[in-house]
Formats: structure tokens, sequence, C-alpha cells
């Protein structure tokens, strides 16, 4: 059983960048796909007290449900804005990953590469082709 687990949405570019980083170290992450079998109330709540971001940082604001449900306004606290999550895990935002070195909400991507214990394998590019990683695996700076 692997020691990284991504809560992986194959529909999302951000999503798919971390889990090719992941792999990219050598890793075969256990895969969450958190839309079809959403985490438990005490496993999300676990989630976001790992990362040390408030609730509403893992909270996905351009989900329909998001604008429909009113959740910009101020009133909902934490406990509530976790059962909407829970009700509508599209809420939930991603991707999520947990690993010997922490838990990270990887939006970019490349802040994944902060909390894998193996570095990267080789050269890395993004989807849409911005360089990430370079052949010596390191990680390359953001101009």
């Amino acid at each position: 059983m692997s020691d990284i687990t991504i809560y992986h949405n194959p529909a999302c570019g951000t999503s798919r960048n971390t889990l090719a980083l992941i792999r990219n170290s050598g890793a075969e992450p256990r895969v969450v796909l958190y839309l079809q079998t959403p985490p438990s109330r005490d496993e999300l709540l676990g989630l976001i007290a790992a990362t040390g971001q408030p609730v509403r940082a893992l909270i996905r604001a351009k989900a329909d449900p998001y604008i429909e449900l009113g959740l910009d306004d101020p009133k909902w606290t934490d406990d509530e804005l976790v059962d909407f999550m829970l009700a509508h895990p599209i809420l939930i935002n991603r991707p999520i990953v947990v690993t010997p070195l922490g838990t990270r909400l990887c939006r970019p991507s490349e802040l994944v590469l902060d909390i894998l214990p193996q570095p990267q394998q080789g050269a890395f590019n993004k989807e849409d082709g911005e360089p990430v990683v370079d052949a010596q695996g390191r990680r390359v700076s953001v101009r």
C-alpha cells in the first residue's frame, strides 16, 4: 500500500498534473476518486486540519453549487460548510495530497513537490507545456 494518497478528479488539469508529478517521483499513490467515493465527515475534517488551512480554503468556489447555495455569504459556519462539502463533493477543492511529509491542497500542482518523499526522476512539463522540473529532476524556477 502506498504512503501517498491523492484525492483526485481526473477531469481537472491541476489534479492530473499533480498525479503525474507524484508518479514522476517513482511513487504510485493511492488514488481516491472523491467524487465517486467522498470522504466521511471525520476524514474530511482530518484532511482540512492536516492542511492547516481554514475550511473556506478547501471549498471550490468555481463549482456551480457554490454560487447557487450562496456559500460566499460569511454567515455559514465551518460545520455548515463541511456539511455542504459532504452533500456536494464537487465543492471539495482538489487535489489534496497526503504524504509522510504533510498534507496539501496542491493548487498549483507543483506544490506537491514540497511534500514528496522522493525526488523527481526526470523532466516534467504541465499539460499546457509549462516546465516544472528539468532533466536533472530539479524544480524550474518560475519567472
